[in-house]
């Protein structure tokens, strides 16, 4: 079984702008990877969307563009042309572009440089954009409802880690990304994450959505011990290669 025509340039679009994801897909069984690619591929568009300019408003037209596409496919209206809506529009219920519609609405905190209002407004944000992401993965593998909000909490400890990671390039693009910067803030979010981050029950089938999430408890260890890593860049990778392989032959 081979991956059809149209979902070949997902999958490079995947392997370019999110190559750990990229390797937990290609793990996965073929079928998986029909559906994976085009909503990452969507997940690496919209991303990247804020960062493509330094002009605000070009920056919310490039979200904006991708709200009309899920907009068109929530009310089963014929989708614009382009090499990830086509196969994406095969893909999700119209409950699912509209969730994932309030995950591009959440990108807009990419375009500016105000920091998060508070902890809530952070949570909301990790949970909009990477718990909407990984919990419409599940969906699209076969989970039952009854998982989603396990499914979530491991997906928060995995956007933390990732937030981590990012911190440098952040400060960098003079952005603000953490509320509380200090070593003892840091632990604690670092730690806050780790206790969501739990097994959870999906079916076999639905396990490579998890995947992205393999390194995130090794790394927010990490954080826990040794603070000082998030801002000297220090972090572990996000899939370590031998938990992926693990994952992989175990179905874990």
């Amino acid at each position: 079984m081979t991956l059809a025509d149209d979902i070949i340039p997902c999958a490079r679009i995947v392997e370019q702008g999110d190559p750990d994801r990229f390797r937990t897909v290609m793990a996965a069984p073929v079928a998986a990877r029909a559906c994976l690619f085009p909503l990452y591929a969507f997940n690496v568009e919209v991303a990247r969307a804020p960062w493509l300019t330094q002009e605000p408003m070009i920056a919310e037209m490039r979200l904006q563009w991708w709200r009309d596409v899920l907009e068109e496919i929530s009310t089963i209206q014929p989708v614009r042309k382009h090499e990830v809506t086509t196969p994406l529009a095969a893909l999700l219920s119209p409950a699912q572009a509209e969730r994932l519609d309030t995950s591009v609405a959440a990108r807009r905190w990419d375009i500016y440089k105000d920091p998060f209002d508070d902890q809530a407004h952070m949570d909301a944000y990790l949970d909009q954009t990477a718990g909407h992401l990984m919990w419409t993965a599940c969906e699209l593998l076969g989970a039952e409802p009854e998982a989603e909000e396990g499914v979530r909490h491991v997906a928060y400890a995995a956007a933390v880690a990732a937030f981590l990671r990012a911190v440098p390039a952040l400060v960098e693009a003079k952005r603000i990304p953490l509320l509380d910067g200090s070593h003892q803030g840091l632990a604690e979010l670092a730690r806050r994450a780790k206790d969501r981050l739990t097994a959870q029950a999906v079916p076999s089938r639905a396990k490579p959505a998890l995947w992205p999430a393999i390194g995130a408890g090794k790394t927010l260890d990490q954080v826990i011990r040794d603070p000082a890593a998030v801002g000297e860049g220090r972090l572990t990778p996000a899939v370590p290669a031998f938990g992926l392989t693990w994952a992989a032959l175990t179905g874990r």
